[in-house]
């Protein structure tokens, strides 16, 4: 009886919680026909990317924590009907979804990630102090870390998703966050035509300055505490860390590069990710990006 009461309970929660507008979007997100979604798997980047995005959009406000989640909303931010309101160049982590009509994907070496994630885990309190790293990467392998990055499948499970079902498509741009960083400029000029806005060489040099990785830190100290994703964290551990290409050399052990690169080797040469050792089987998808 207590049971039935508790199930009753919590479905006239859940229902109020949507009438009332307060349940996050997520993949119920109402999607429209000019919308465009910056894609990612977690810990690749996509904060970042969003200070670019907003920084080139909105030419009258400055990128910071305090309105990112207004001027490049996240879908897992605001209820759905809030998001109505919002600007509609907005982030998501999802799998691949048929109705997302134009997609910016960020695409970051898995290695990265798993490093990136890990610290990630240890400033939100996920993992304890002394929680050895190759222990989370047979967890982040295995998508077995926290269950909001869990239910989206493992970083080739996510990748791939998007990579199989949009790649050659006008309305598709794959980006590595690696050549993101070497070459802003190059990189954020080709993003003109799919966002529909005129992207002179001025208008990207501002982006990139005022979302700099050291802006970024210095925006962090000072406003951690009023961002969703830092708020009431581990002020001791940075979001905005390095903000550099290849970290896993310095921090993963070989055992953990072996096991990544041994599940998805094939995916991260696809990508043009050089591996650091063995001859990963043929990959299940052609090769979408010329190494660089």
């Amino acid at each position: 009886m207590n049971r039935t009461a508790d199930r009753i309970g919590s479905y006239v929660k859940a229902v109020s919680s949507v009438a009332l507008g307060r349940t996050p979007a997520g993949r119920n997100l109402t999607v429209f026909g000019d919308d465009t979604f910056l894609v990612s798997y977690v810990r690749s980047g996509s904060t970042w990317a969003r200070f670019l995005l907003g920084n080139l959009i909105h030419q009258q406000e400055v990128v910071n924590f305090t309105n990112v989640t207004r001027l490049v909303p996240s879908i897992y931010d605001y209820s759905d009907r809030r998001l109505r309101s919002l600007p509609r160049v907005m982030k998501s982590h999802e799998c691949f979804d048929p109705r997302y009509p134009r997609v910016i994907h960020l695409v970051r070496d898995p290695r990265d990630v798993a490093v990136s994630f890990y610290h990630y885990c240890l400033k939100t309190r996920v993992l304890g102090d002394g929680f050895p790293l190759d222990d989370f990467v047979t967890r982040f392998i295995a998508a077995n870390v926290v269950p909001y990055a869990d239910r989206m499948g493992s970083w080739e499970d996510h990748t791939a998703s998007w990579i199989r079902m949009r790649r050659g498509r006008g309305n598709y741009h794959l980006i590595r966050y690696e050549d993101l960083l070497a070459n802003p400029h190059g990189e954020l000029a080709k993003l003109g035509a799919l966002l529909e806005i005129d992207l002179s060489a001025e208008r990207v040099e501002r982006a990139i300055q005022l979302s700099s990785a050291r802006n970024m830190q210095t925006l962090e100290k000072q406003q951690w505490q009023q961002w969703t994703a830092t708020k009431g964290t581990r002020e001791d551990i940075p979001f905005v860390r390095e903000a550099k290409a290849g970290g896993w050399r310095k921090h993963l052990s070989s055992a953990s590069v072996e096991q990544i690169e041994g599940h998805w080797g094939a995916t991260m040469e696809a990508l043009g990710y050089e591996l650091s050792a063995g001859q990963p089987v043929q990959s299940s998808i052609e090769r979408p990006y010329a190494a660089r």
